[in-house]
């Protein structure tokens, strides 16, 4: 039982084409994993200094969140209806005319148009997200997890380079007489802009239209594998929707619970960026292996690992830092497993014809899903503490094995 699916054996040639897709889609992610990245560096840091308060600062994340999560309709809406090539263009464009906004919140005190442009910034989140989409249009069925990969992790340079760049860009925004703290919106702008114009001018041929050209019709009298989609569609989400959940809600409330046991900044620092580094840097092998062993044996493999960064986390002593890195990494590393899983599945499921819009709906699960796990982590860190939050978190992730499995049996 290695795929939920059975490979088209009617693939055209697509290789050539396919290359030129991929190398075009690692270009702008890496400048817009940039962008993303410097934006919710400071993100939170400029709401508290413009409003001099902490109590607000949280809802910029909320906003970015819900926008990105409309955002993802939106461009899995024009990408239906025109192609990747406008539907990504239009997505990235958005993010830049989002961070043009937050520097012109910042330079005029205004606390509502940065609350509003934080919200059209979500946009650029959502955008890098349905691009890996893009990367699988083209790709042959045994390949396409690679696909998703290998786009996944150019986000991880420019993921990268972002916030390292945070203090130089706010020097130059100093510079130019705008708050220091802005800055790094100038990178963002910048990049998610230059990632649009990548895309317009080099992704051509369009990957979801071609792929839509050379699919062959299913006969009338003949039943077709997208007759029973729905089974694969419920599958793949509900992977990429449980493991974004778990992901999100021990990922917040881990840096509280470490300040809380007397670390400081620096430490849970650094166990985030190990976590960020796992959730990216092992797309490569992930896609190898689902492609390898099978959608079933990933998915497993996801729940798996979730479960035990939530025991680790869990019983980790409160003076181990390297315990707290160690539970994050398998959290990212799991949520990277989850989401090429689920991507493949979605994209092998669903037909050329429906398949941007569909990815869109999806994408707004997985964003809703990840709002719901941030807002739940601090009331059951709260009322139940931080191991059960963890231990809870890892056992939940195991619901996605018989969701996978009774797909498989359905195909």
């Amino acid at each position: 039982m290695r795929n939920i699916l059975p490979a088209r054996t009617a693939d055209p040639p697509r290789l050539h084409p396919q290359r030129r897709v991929l190398i075009v889609l690692v270009a702008a992610q890496v400048l817009s994993g940039a962008g993303l990245a410097a934006g919710v560096t400071v993100g939170a840091l400029l709401a508290q200094d413009m409003l001099g308060s902490t109590s607000l600062a949280g809802v910029l994340g909320a906003l970015s969140t819900v926008g990105s999560a409309l955002a993802a309709v939106a461009v899995g809406r024009l990408s239906d209806a025109r192609g990747r090539r406008p539907g990504l263009a239009a997505g990235y464009l958005a993010g830049a005319v989002g961070s043009a906004g937050v520097i012109a919140a910042a330079v005029a005190g205004e606390p509502v148009l940065l609350f509003a442009a934080m919200f059209v910034y979500g946009a650029g989140t959502a955008t890098n997200l349905q691009a890996r989409y893009a990367g699988a249009d083209l790709a042959a069925p045994a390949h396409r997890a690679r696909a998703v990969s290998t786009v996944l992790v150019a986000t991880t340079v420019g993921g990268v380079a972002g916030p390292n760049l945070a203090s130089a860009t706010g020097d130059l925004a100093a510079d130019l007489g705008i708050p220091y703290l802005a800055g790094p919106f100038l990178l963002a702008g910048a990049a998610y802009a230059a990632a649009a114009l990548i895309l317009v001018v080099w992704l051509r041929p369009d990957p979801l239209l071609l792929s839509r050209a050379a699919t062959p019709r299913p006969e009338p009298d003949r039943p077709h594998p997208d007759d029973v989609r729905g089974s694969g569609v419920s599958a793949g989400t509900m992977v990429m929707v449980v493991t974004q959940l778990v992901m999100v809600a021990i990922m917040t409330m881990t840096p509280v619970h470490m300040h809380g046991n007397g670390h400081g900044a620096a430490a849970s620092g650094l166990v985030i960026a190990v976590h960020i580094g796992a959730m990216y840097l092992p797309s490569p092998v992930t896609g190898w292996l689902v492609d390898r062993y099978g959608r079933l044996v990933t998915a497993t493999a996801a729940a798996l690992a979730l479960l035990a960064a939530g025991v680790v986390a869990a019983t980790a002593p409160e003076e181990s830092v390297a315990l707290y890195a160690v539970a994050l990494a398998l959290l990212g590393l799991g949520w990277n497993l989850g989401l090429v899983t689920g991507t493949a599945i979605i994209t092998e499921t669903v037909p050329p014809a429906t398949r941007a819009r569909t990815q869109g709906l999806v994408d707004v699960s997985i964003a809703i899903a990840g709002a719901a796990g941030g807002m739940a982590s601090g009331l059951v860190t709260a009322t139940a503490g931080y191991p059960l939050l963890a231990v809870g978190g890892g056992v939940l992730a195991l619901a996605i094995v018989p969701a996978v499995l009774t797909a498989a049996r359905g195909r």
